[in-house]
């Protein structure tokens, strides 16, 4: 039996219908452009779903090589009186199909698994791909859910991308309109979210 640990989805999932499309390969092998300096720095949106719930989220990206992003997101949620705080570090690197641009994320999330009667925690590299435009101070960000296709693994990052080119070039949408995060350049706060 096998369980995934998504904890640091959780508030997202929470307030959106869908999630993420997760693979074990990324879009693109490797980085086809250096690190865009105008992407770097700290990124705050709000995210608000008309109930209840009120999610705060930020993206602080900073380089980690020529071509890599290094990505930390805070994120935290309430509902009602819960707060879910949520912290998550990533890599990224930047990738095409046609004149869009998109950021091929690499994260790692627990898989539990019974053993015998036992639970075994390990580590699996994952892969998420969001669509992006940065506009002035303004980074719209949409993530690829995992609804736009019924293949849900691909062995080649080629594949990955000719079935994710195929779909946009019949217009099909990929995304999710909760989904799409809009995020604005601000000073990083001295501290992020106050303590309680």
């Amino acid at each position: 039996m096998v369980k995934k640990s998504f904890l640091w989805l959780l508030p997202l999932c929470m307030l959106l219908a869908a999630c993420p499309f997760e693979s074990t390969v990324p879009m693109e092998a490797r980085p086809v452009e250096a690190v865009d300096s105008n992407l770097l720095g700290y990124w705050y949106g709000i995210v608000k779903d008309g109930s209840d719930f009120f999610g705060i989220e930020a993206l602080e990206i900073s380089p980690q090589s020529d071509s890599l992003y290094s990505i930390i997101r805070y994120g935290k949620a309430i509902k009602g009186d819960m707060i879910l705080p949520d912290t998550s570090t990533f890599i990224g690197y930047t990738s095409y199909i046609g004149d869009q641009r998109f950021m091929n994320v690499e994260g790692w999330i627990n898989i539990e698994e019974i053993e015998k009667k036992k639970r075994v925690w390990r580590k699996q590299k994952v892969f998420y791909v969001s669509a992006f435009d940065k506009r002035n101070d303004t980074l719209d960000v949409k993530a690829v859910t995992e609804s736009f296709s019924t293949k849900k693994f691909f062995t080649q990052p080629a594949d990955f991308k000719q079935l994710l080119s195929e779909i946009l070039n019949r217009k099909h949408n990929v995304y999710d309109d909760q989904y799409s995060l809009k995020y604005r350049k601000i000073t990083k706060p001295l501290q992020i979210f106050p303590s309680r």
